[in-house]
């Protein structure tokens, strides 16, 4: 149903999404009130559904995402291998040995679950729709667009190339937010040299064509769901910049489609259980645009949280070039085969991202016609 429908019952979903925005509160706003049962807004279809309770949990399927040694002590060609194939085939991998301080991955955690957990005023003056802006609060930033919404509420910031400056950031992160972002981007550009490698290029390849130049964090919160079995937390998607780089707390619940998982040769949703100490690297879809399907940017989901009384917290942090000032044409990289896309404007792909929600996939869009679908 869209967002706009009225259906033969009288029911308005227009009116109750905007009843929900209006609260400012989110959905940990619902569970603070008390409810017992999801509203219909977050309801999602079954075959939205397949597989949420039950994954793929075999060894070898949750094998499927490696987990890369990033010291300096590994040989470095290995490194290079273990990182093309994992970015070839499912497009996620764990690293490990990344440099990024335990007390700080741990800190900007607690960070994010404080300013989630803290006064309903703190968040309610940061709500906000506005993609111009910074740091913002809100619940669902396609809540107006999507066939259901999501069980999870997002504080973004925007932390390069133009940070906010410290008083706009909520205090519970604001002693850790830069400092984080600085050291997951360290992380962000050695995994660019290695994929620059595999590609057969100069390890600064893609960080001169400007992969990293920009950093939004979103800073998720999925509360606890009281009926797990009907909603997500995130729905399926693919991230539209060129890399992501994943801080979870050990909850688990990200679930990954896997081609010919179980060896049943069809797509398989797999569960991807947090390792301790690691970070998550997936390919974004301006990535796989630009490596011209060498890596793959894949499909990815969210489980609605299944605690009774934990709420799960993770940080996103998205890798783009500076989409406000960068008018660079993306496209296939020469030596990568005949062209399967069309050039575009980073700005111009993240505006199809935004206007088709998390339900649309905006790598085919720019798809050339004459070139099948990964």
């Amino acid at each position: 149903m869209s967002a706009t429908a009225v259906d033969s019952d009288g029911y308005d979903r227009r009116h109750e999404l905007q009843s929900f925005d209006d609260t400012k509160a989110g959905v940990k706003g619902l569970v603070d009130a008390g409810v017992t049962a999801i509203p219909p807004i977050f309801r999602h279809p079954p075959e939205a559904l397949e597989g949420v309770m039950t994954p793929s949990s075999s060894s070898e399927d949750m094998a499927a995402i490696p987990t890369v040694n990033l010291s300096s002590a590994a040989r470095r060609e290995d490194t290079v291998a273990q990182v093309r194939r994992a970015a070839g085939t499912v497009g996620f991998f764990q690293v490990v040995n990344h440099g990024v301080p335990a007390d700080l991955m741990a800190g900007m955690l607690a960070g994010v679950r404080d300013f989630n957990e803290g006064p309903a005023e703190a968040k309610r003056a940061l709500y906000s729709r506005d993609q111009a802006r910074k740091v913002r609060f809100n619940s669902n930033f396609d809540l107006f667009m999507s066939a259901a919404a999501n069980w999870r509420d997002t504080l973004f910031l925007n932390l390069a190339p133009d940070p906010p400056p410290p008083e706009e950031l909520p205090e519970a992160v604001r002693d850790v937010a830069a400092e984080y972002g600085e050291a997951v981007t360290k992380v962000a550009l050695r995994v660019l040299e290695l994929l620059s490698e595999s590609l057969g290029l100069s390890g600064d390849h893609l960080r001169e064509m400007g992969c990293a130049h920009s950093l939004n964090a979103a800073c998720q919160y999925y509360p606890p769901c009281p009926e797990p079995h009907l909603t997500l937390g995130t729905r399926r998607h693919t991230d539209p910049g060129f890399l992501t780089v994943l801080l979870q707390d050990g909850m688990g619940g990200l679930q990954v489609l896997v081609d010919g998982a179980s060896g049943g040769g069809g797509n398989c949703w797999v569960d991807v259980p947090p390792v301790p100490g690691a970070l998550l690297i997936n390919i974004g879809d301006l990535l796989q645009l630009v490596s011209n399907d060498q890596f793959r940017s894949v499909e990815h989901r969210v489980v609605a949280n299944k605690s009774k009384d934990t709420a799960r917290v993770s940080v996103a942090s998205f890798f783009n070039t500076d989409t406000r000032k960068s008018t660079r044409l993306y496209g296939p990289i020469t030596g990568t085969g005949p062209p399967i896309y069309k050039s575009v404007m980073a700005r111009d792909f993240i505006a199809t991202f935004i206007s088709v929600g998390l339900d649309g996939r905006p790598l085919d869009h720019y798809r050339l016609e004459s070139t099948p679908a990964v």
